[in-house]
């Protein structure tokens, strides 16, 4: 059986945080990402900045188009592109 990783990089640690931030990662990610937390204050800042970020995007209740509007969008403007041109 092959030794079991703890010890992650930064790069690792970092995506484990943003798979966090969406509620994806798994509870064995989360444990090595706070081990690596506890020795990295690069990264520290790092998750510090993405719950700061993602509180503010929770609490400013944006609500986004849905598919049929951006689509509609997109025809109106590549329409005013087309007639921009001639």
């Amino acid at each position: 059986m092959g030794k079991i990783k703890i010890v992650i990089p930064c790069n690792e640690a970092n995506h484990v945080c943003d798979k966090t931030q969406y509620k994806n990662a798994t509870l064995w990610e989360k444990i090595k990402l706070n081990i690596h937390l506890l020795y990295c204050r690069a990264c520290r800042e790092y998750t510090k900045n993405n719950t700061k970020l993602t509180k503010a995007i929770t609490k400013s209740h944006v609500t986004c188009l849905d598919k049929t509007a951006k689509e509609k969008m997109k025809e109106d403007l590549n329409k005013a592109i087309k007639e921009q041109a001639h």
